[in-house]
């Protein structure tokens, strides 16, 4: 579709997944409508680096304001893209390893990391990834395991922040996740409803502070989990107002984009369908719904969705786009 005839229609608060490596006619009527405003890529929507181009280009032809584009692509084994023209990322425990070790270089190989992403990422039409991951290794999560930096929050903080300042380096913005803390749980919230019975003091002493050192070093997103502490608050963190206006806006003085984590995961479910989801999640405060691989959901969602309108929502929306390189602040 050319440019000229791209529909003119404002950012919705969805970000949704496609199929395959092509659009379909049904994926251009979806990503066509206004309660959608983004995509997330996965690995089967790559063949190779010539097809990522031509698809991002399609994309963003669609609409104007161009649709935001974005992929978990963190390293180890949560990155979507591999072969030519894309760096194999070490998981991020490597460099918590090399910070026992010599703090300054592992600094420095997470900015050259974060750059690397930057680069590669951009070259290929999206405009952020949802990394850095702020979780804390414990030693019990088996889902985020090596993802995390450290188990020394001091330690992850700093070296979360080296890999922002090389995103930004390359225009890009960045996502903390998973707010405010998936380390310590053993479940996986993509098939189980984990429970954290700590204290707000314990989850505040540890697990929160990289959330507010990247807030500080000025993280553009943050994703919210799927978790509940039912000791600080019943309800999951990513549709509770206290964990994302009380704890998150005013505790920790974060003015960016609040993200679900897929709404679509199984530990979303007991909130009720998509559209309760998407209802709950923005009421207690997040700006963008992450509704991916569930076609039949999402197609009940953009048919029975109205959510109030939300001012803001287009200049969040381009905080999230790419920058040139070094145009980001």
């Amino acid at each position: 579709m050319p440019r000229s005839s791209a529909a003119k229609r404002p950012l919705g608060p969805i970000m949704t997944s496609i199929d395959g490596p092509e659009l379909s006619a049904e994926d251009r009527d979806v990503l066509s409508h206004p309660l959608v405003g983004g995509v997330v890529y996965f690995g089967k929507n790559f063949t190779d680096k010539a097809q990522l181009i031509e698809l991002s280009r399609q994309i963003k032809a669609l609409r104007s304001p161009e649709l935001v584009i974005s992929v978990d692509h963190e390293g180890g084994r949560v990155q979507r893209f591999h072969g030519a023209g894309f760096t194999e990322i070490p998981a991020m425990r490597s460099l918590g390893d090399l910070w026992t070790t010599h703090p300054p270089s592992a600094r420095a190989r997470a900015f050259e990391i974060g750059f690397t992403i930057g680069h590669e990422l951009g070259q290929v039409g999206i405009d952020f990834s949802f990394a850095p991951v702020l979780d804390l290794d414990y030693g019990e999560s088996a889902v985020i395991g090596h993802r995390a930096f450290h188990r020394d929050p001091g330690a992850a903080a700093a070296l979360a922040t080296a890999v922002v300042q090389g995103l930004r380096a390359e225009g890009m913005a960045s996502v903390g996740k998973h707010f405010p803390g998936h380390g310590f749980v053993k479940g996986d919230t993509h098939w189980e409803r984990p429970e954290d019975a700590r204290s707000f003091a314990e989850v505040e002493a540890a697990d929160l502070i990289p959330f507010r050192e990247l807030v500080a070093a000025g993280v553009d997103g943050i994703m919210a989990a799927h978790l509940v502490f039912p000791n600080i608050d019943p309800q999951l963190a990513s549709f509770s107002p206290y964990w994302l206006q009380e704890v998150l806006r005013h505790k920790l003085h974060f003015r960016g984009v609040i993200f679900t984590d897929d709404t679509s995961m199984v530990a979303a479910h007991a909130v009720g369908d998509l559209v309760a989801r998407a209802e709950a999640s923005t009421q207690a405060g997040a700006d963008i719904v992450l509704a991916c691989n569930d076609r039949m959901g999402l197609l009940e969602l953009l048919d029975k969705w109205e959510p109030a309108p939300e001012a803001s929502l287009a200049r969040k929306w381009d905080r999230m786009r790419k920058k040139a390189a070094g145009k980001r602040h």
